[in-house]
């Protein structure tokens, strides 16, 4: 491959992948032009600039580092997106001048040199779980329903091949040849390496055009890097494993990035490898193990944990998440990276679902009391001690379950431990709530009125409400003329912004009421229980009072006393 070539040359007689070291397809789409643009937007745009732009110098890739495997395959190191997004963008090209024409003799060339020759010889395929989707979507151009897509990579392909392909649909012959021109003779620079410990040392140091590696991804690389200068005889099969754990945690990370971020998974791999709250620095902690006596036994032993710890993430939040209402209660709270090491423990130790639902169950108290109370006491010093002891020898959740009524019910003369209690809690409850808190609290009491006196209710789940939105009943801003009380100092300080007056709504519902009359808004409170309760408070009453709103206020607080 010449060190200064055109994107055709690279590409042509040649068999790009991207190696077991490298992450998936990791590029973002923006679809409305009113976001900030995505590196695929980016992509597009830098290429319509440079067409507008009428210069007779090359359009620059940047440059391209390769492991050569044999004379004409090499892995991608650093370039893998670019390169992913030039034969996505190359292919919806081509699929577009279809439509209007046949190919001509040297478009077909071109195509055969850039994106495949024959029905198999592949110019470029992206990582192994994704290939057959890159191969029927992007290279064949086959429709692919988004619900059978499993991996966010997938998606990602996909969604740049639509916004592609929306881009050219009502672009002319000569516009999409032009395009096709400035890609084929698009000038890059390439450099080659042909031992693996180079090109995963060079890795390392490369920064991704678009997105830096993350520390995972470096970690990775530097395992494989010490496999390489101390593996000897076990070179082969440790890198064969390490390469086989990283493709599950990568299939992982596609399944669950939507929810949380992959160097997040890595910190709580670290609490629990170490059995240590306290752990905060992955890269630095690593290091320093791979500087120890026997670094390949940590590798080994470490990615073993990083895997389980991947594997009982996506198991807890696309499996069990789906299936037990204390499960998703809990995610659905969010900001509750303490809580997860305790639970990639509970999965690790085979713990059932019903223990593991009990100890989400009461997480979700103290997460939810700690988001309210706003206090800077530090929580991760109070469970520490219950996060050591629970390990292998000593499974049981109740230590833990216990340790947390403890900090609900101690008493306040107990100032260290005391910030999380219900005198606390009450406290922090009776005016303004943030938002998003007060929608989890009015989702928990929707909860606690659909199931009064109903036998075998099942909960309704958080995100079956469509686009669940907060409405003041009392609206913000004044009316006198609706069926509210009077806007004085004190309805303003202490009536309007509480949680008596708030009410759950969807979006569409919140957005066709507005300011409007009260009785209107009662009438179309016929969906959730906490809707038919206000209409059953005022059936005798048009206004709604500040009595109400304050009668209302202390229900809602007697059953998150009770309750939460």
């Amino acid at each position: 491959m010449e060190a200064s070539t055109t994107v055709k040359k690279m590409l042509a007689g040649n068999h790009i992948f991207v190696p077991a070291y490298q992450r998936a397809y990791s590029w973002d789409t923006e679809i409305e032009k009113s976001k900030p643009f995505k590196q695929v937007n980016t992509f597009l745009s830098d290429l319509e600039d440079y067409q507008r732009s009428n210069t007779k110098s090359k359009y620059y890739f940047g440059h391209f580092l390769f492991e050569e495997k044999t004379e004409s395959e090499f892995g991608v190191i650093d370039g893998q997106q670019r390169l992913t997004t030039i034969v996505i963008f190359l292919s919806a090209l081509f699929q577009r001048i279809k439509s209007l024409r046949d190919l001509t003799e040297e478009e077909i060339i071109i195509k055969e040199d850039m994106i495949i020759r024959g029905s198999s010889t592949y110019r470029f395929i992206t990582v192994d779980y994704d290939k057959q989707l890159f191969v029927d979507c992007i290279i064949n151009q086959e429709k692919t329903n988004s619900y059978l897509l499993e991996t966010e990579s997938a998606k990602r392909i996909v969604k740049a091949s639509e916004f592609f392909t929306s881009y050219f649909s009502d672009k002319g012959e000569t516009h999409l040849l032009e395009l096709l021109n400035i890609i084929q003779q698009a000038s890059c620079t390439t450099h080659t390496v042909k031992d693996e410990a180079e090109a995963i040392q060079m890795f390392i140091f490369q920064n991704n055009r678009g997105k830096k590696p993350s520390s995972l991804e470096v970690i990775k690389a530097q395992f494989m890097f010490n496999i390489h200068l101390y593996g000897n005889s076990d070179k082969d099969s440790l890198l064969d494993e390490i390469k086989n754990r990283f493709e599950k945690i990568y299939k992982s990370i596609s399944l669950i990035e939507s929810y949380i971020k992959e160097d997040d998974v890595l910190t709580y791999t670290l609490r629990v490898y170490f059995n240590s709250l306290w752990e905060t620095n992955p890269i630095d902690r690593v290091n320093k193990e791979l500087s120890e006596k026997n670094p390949l036994q940590f590798i080994r032993l470490f990615t073993q944990s990083l895997t389980r710890s991947f594997q009982a993430i996506t198991r807890f939040l696309s499996i069990d998440e789906k299936n037990n209402i204390e499960i998703h209660s809990l995610v659905t709270i969010g900001r509750i990276g303490i809580i997860m090491p305790f639970i990639i423990k509970a999965y690790n130790f085979g713990l059932p679902i019903e223990h593991i639902n009990s100890l989400c169950k009461s997480f979700q108290s103290i997460v939810l009391r700690h988001r309210l109370i706003g206090t800077r006491a530090d929580i991760t010093s109070r469970l520490s001690s219950v996060y050591q002891n629970f390990t292998l020898e000593n499974i049981n959740v109740e230590p833990i379950i216990e340790k947390i009524e403890h900090l609900k019910n101690v008493d306040s003369s107990n100032w260290w431990w005391s910030y999380w209690n219900n005198e606390q809690l009450l406290n922090s409850i009776q005016g303004k709530v943030n938002h998003s808190t007060a929608k989890y609290i009015l989702w928990k009491y929707e909860h606690h009125l659909k199931s009064q006196g109903k036998k075998g209710y099942h909960a309704q789940r958080f995100d079956s409400i469509q686009q669940p939105e907060l409405e003041h009943i009392a609206p913000q801003t004044e009316n006198p003329e609706t069926g509210y009380d009077k806007y004085d100092e004190e309805f303003l300080t202490r009536h309007l912004d509480c949680l008596g007056n708030y009410i759950l709504l969807s979006m569409n519902h919140n957005r066709s009421i507005g300011n409007k009359p009260f009785k209107e808004k009662r009438d179309s409170y016929t969906y959730l229980e906490q809707q038919l309760e206000v209409q059953k408070m005022t059936a005798d009453n048009e206004t709604w009072t500040r009595q109400l709103i304050q009668e209302r206020k202390q229900k809602i607080i007697d059953f998150i006393m009770s309750e939460l």
